[in-house]
């Protein structure tokens, strides 16, 4: 099943995002079996990060939960809200 982890920053946050990206991006890399795709949400024009979406394969919403607990930015502190919710890939699924 997937699941999209919908995760939003705390307030002033940017350069602690800034900070993590790498080992974040790195972290990303290693869930190339469970991660289907992920990016940040953004301000208006673009050009500031306040959020991620993250839409994973998992068996279980634990297990979905799991993967977002490990990301560096969750241990790091950078979100205010992580909401994890069942996600239908119906649109665009390559393996549909």
């Amino acid at each position: 099943m997937f699941y999209a982890i919908i995760c939003t920053d705390n307030p002033d946050s940017e350069q602690l995002r800034l900070d993590t990206r790498p080992i974040h991006r790195e972290h990303l890399k290693g869930l190339v079996d469970k991660l289907k795709l992920a990016g940040p949400f953004t301000d208006e024009d673009g050009s500031q990060m306040n959020g991620s979406l993250l839409i994973v394969e998992a068996n279980s919403v634990e297990e979905a939960r799991a993967i977002a607990e490990a990301d560096p930015y969750a241990k790091a502190g950078l979100f205010a809200d992580v909401q994890i919710r069942p996600w239908n890939w119906l649109t665009g699924n390559p393996d549909a």
